[in-house]
């Protein structure tokens, strides 16, 4: 160990060991987490049992080390949630490997270099989200997502002077690379008559990316900061960002609530938040929309899915059509220690929406739409968020530059066509296009196939 940990943890840290050392009592290692995951076997546990797996995966948590198979199936979670419906005993097995991720990267990686890593991370992806949303957002757009607009921070608040407004809207940080999407979600609780405030980019960071680093500290303060910002709305906090949400509802909100003895706040998905009301939205779905559409599941948070199929379901001249695809992960980033299997899902969907003669493969969250989007190029569909075709409906309508880019596939173009944008913004093409676009076009799981 690189330091001594007990000796020098944060309040933060030991309310985190406290709540993961009574999972870890509750625990028997009856195996049926792990019977139930989808990716035992591309994770590569082998014919090793799942009692044996999971007892491993607390010795992980203990000690920082355990049997190979337990190693592998913690590190190759793509945290769809299975696991926790199968828990007899009422314990989170996807946060407990999560603590198990952190506890291989304490035995195994120097803190320095830990926190070098995280520091680096944060930056690509603070970088990232800066560069993209100027190469596509207007002053007034920036300012309406709450971000700084010629050295002021906007308040990105629909609420009157003086008065808390119903929710916080939570990005999170990378769906402003796609900022079409959570322009439309503000139209969407704008029509509802929600007030809201919008917090979101690094300045608000959940801390996911210092934890997989292993480096519980600073993610801890980060994250708490977070929390201490977010906790302005009247009800709550509606977030966009599946990872977000997973790290702020399953580590930090209830590591809070240990420490300080009461819950800072409910965070509700997007998506769960429309379902009581979309009965209020169905009047506003106006016009037709004559797709027929297949929609990319994702289950790692239970309801989504569900919310979305009714959704689309209310939009009128929507034919939705199921591809019987495995639903297997929280969302595409999660299923990066997996390169392989990840890339044969993608193409066996893609496979599928051109067999059912989909006009469009729909996506919910902001990375599958990343992911897939440039697909669109090579295939006889489109590929569109669900937010799209809801505001069609709605008579609403936001450029997305961010898939007109991507589907150039040519840095220099790219940053061509947005250099007025990137000079407003004060951003150096050159390193934009360093920094920045090549990540954007290597960010593709699946190749495209054949030549533009």
């Amino acid at each position: 160990r690189d330091r001594d940990f007990h000796m020098s943890e944060t309040v933060f840290e030991q309310a985190l060991r406290a709540r993961t050392a009574e999972m870890l009592g509750a625990c028997t290692t009856c195996g049926k987490c792990v019977e139930i995951c989808p990716v035992t076997g591309p994770a590569g546990i082998g014919a090793a049992a799942p009692k044996a797996v999971m007892a491993g995966v607390l010795d992980i948590v203990r000690f920082g080390e355990g049997p190979r198979a337990a190693q592998a199936w913690a590190k190759g979670c793509a945290l769809t949630g299975d696991c926790i419906e199968a828990c007899p005993e009422g314990v989170n097995p996807r946060f407990l490997l999560a603590m198990a991720r952190v506890a291989l990267k304490r035995g195994t990686v120097d803190l320095r270099e830990r926190r070098k890593t995280g520091i680096e991370n944060f930056r690509l992806v603070a970088d990232g989200v800066k560069v993209l949303s100027s190469m596509q957002l207007s002053d007034d757009e920036l300012a309406r997502l709450g971000h700084k607009v010629e050295g002021r921070l906007s308040s990105g608040s629909t609420a009157k002077d003086g008065e808390r407004p119903d929710f916080v809207f939570y990005t999170g940080c990378n769906v402003l690379k796609t900022p079409h999407i959570a322009l439309y979600a503000l139209d969407i609780m704008d029509a509802l008559g929600v007030t809201y405030k919008v917090m979101g980019g690094p300045n608000h960071c959940c801390g996911v990316i210092q934890l997989r680093t292993g480096d519980t500290e600073v993610s801890g303060r980060q994250a708490t900061s977070s929390v201490d910002r977010l906790a302005e709305g009247k009800t709550g906090v509606i977030s966009w960002c599946p990872s977000c949400h997973v790290q702020f509802t399953e580590t930090t909100i209830p590591t809070v609530e240990k420490m300080r003895g009461a819950r800072p706040f409910e965070m509700t998905p997007f998506m769960l938040f429309l379902k009581p009301r979309l009965e209020a939205l169905r009047p506003l779905l106006t016009r037709p929309v004559p797709m027929r559409v297949a929609l990319h599941r994702n289950r790692g948070i239970r309801g989504v899915t569900e919310a979305g199929v009714e959704l689309l379901r209310m939009v009128p001249g929507v034919e939705l059509v199921d591809l019987g695809q495995p639903d297997v992960g929280l969302v595409g980033t999660t299923l990066k220690a997996l390169p392989e299997y990840k890339r044969g899902l993608h193409l066996a969907e893609l496979q599928a929406a051109e067999a059912a003669g989909v006009d469009a493969l729909v996506v919910t969250y902001h990375v599958e739409y990343r992911e897939f989007c440039a697909h669109e190029r090579d295939w006889p569909f489109r590929v569109v968020n669900i937010l799209e075709i809801v505001g069609a409906s709605m008579g609403l309508h936001h450029d997305d530059d961010f898939k007109r880019l991507k589907i150039m596939q040519d840095a220099d173009a790219i940053v061509a066509d947005c250099r007025d944008m990137l000079g407003h913004y004060g951003v150096d093409p050159a390193k934009a296009r360093a920094m920045v676009v090549e990540a954007m076009l290597a960010e593709q799981p699946l190749p495209l196939r054949g030549a533009h």
